[in-house]
């Protein structure tokens, strides 16, 4: 026992020191780009787009079911930025301009403008503050939505049609460490998150998986009988799959169950 929860605690430190990132993604006909990068405790957003206009990301549903509606958090830098502060908002309907957070939480490290395009570089906490989307160290997707202005004054200034749209960004691993990256060569498990099942890749590879919770408390033990495993009775949440293999060998992969 004691074997097993000291590999679990590595383990977990392991997912721990993860990071996720979206890469460089092209937000349309703006020229704007965004990334998104998250640690064990921080996230880092990365916006770039002409250094003449106000540019703008919320963070929430696609067309109809989300935008601009009230209450949304968004990331906006304008020309009340330049100081690095009212970077922190939250719209206010469409057709209003949004409204500055009293407490701002995202802190500009970097903001450097190179042929008339600006590079603007901004961290805060994971969960952020009272409004702000809480982001999470995982390999999981955020809807957004985006604009540039016309000029950097944020106040009664449309964007226009052209200049918006919404995108879905996509985080995957970039970085763990050496063991991670080794036992993640072995075996995978998909879907991730999932809802029902979960299949492996190597699956004939498999002996049989033990499956934890976030705590290190074993709930279940599976013989592999094939290339999945029923899931469905566990309760929404983080589940780490201990994985014998037929060589005497364990692997170690992470479930969100949905």
């Amino acid at each position: 026992m004691k074997k097993v929860l000291l590999a679990l605690s590595v383990v977990f430190a392991n997912f721990a020191m993860a990071q996720f990132t979206t890469g460089t993604v092209n937000l349309g006909s703006t020229g704007m780009t965004v990334k998104l990068d998250t640690s064990a405790t921080l996230a880092t957003l990365t916006l770039t787009g002409a250094d003449t206009s106000y540019l703008g990301i919320g963070f929430g549903g696609t067309g109809s079911s989300g935008g601009m509606g009230s209450g949304v958090d968004g990331f906006i830098y304008n020309s009340l930025s330049t100081t690095n502060t009212n970077l922190d908002y939250t719209f206010a309907g469409v057709g209003s301009t949004p409204n500055a957070d009293t407490t701002q939480d995202w802190t500009v490290t970097s903001n450097t403008v190179a042929s008339g395009t600006r590079t603007i570089v901004a961290t805060r906490t994971l969960a952020g503050g009272s409004g702000d989307t809480a982001f999470t160290n995982t390999n999981s997707t955020v809807n957004i939505f985006f604009a540039k202005g016309p000029n950097t004054t944020l106040a009664n200034n449309y964007h226009g049609g052209s200049n918006r749209g919404y995108a879905m960004l996509t985080r995957s691993a970039s970085l763990g460490t050496s063991d991670l990256a080794l036992e993640n060569k072995k075996v995978s498990l998909y879907p991730n998150p999932a809802k029902e099942t979960v299949s492996f890749k190597n699956a004939d590879r498999i002996k049989s998986v033990d499956i934890y919770e976030s705590t290190g408390r074993k709930v279940k033990s599976v013989k592999m009988e094939g290339e999945n495993i029923s899931v469905s009775d566990l309760k929404s949440g983080n589940y780490y799959f201990g994985i014998t293999l037929k060589d005497g060998s364990t692997a170690y992969q992470q479930l969100i169950k949905e």
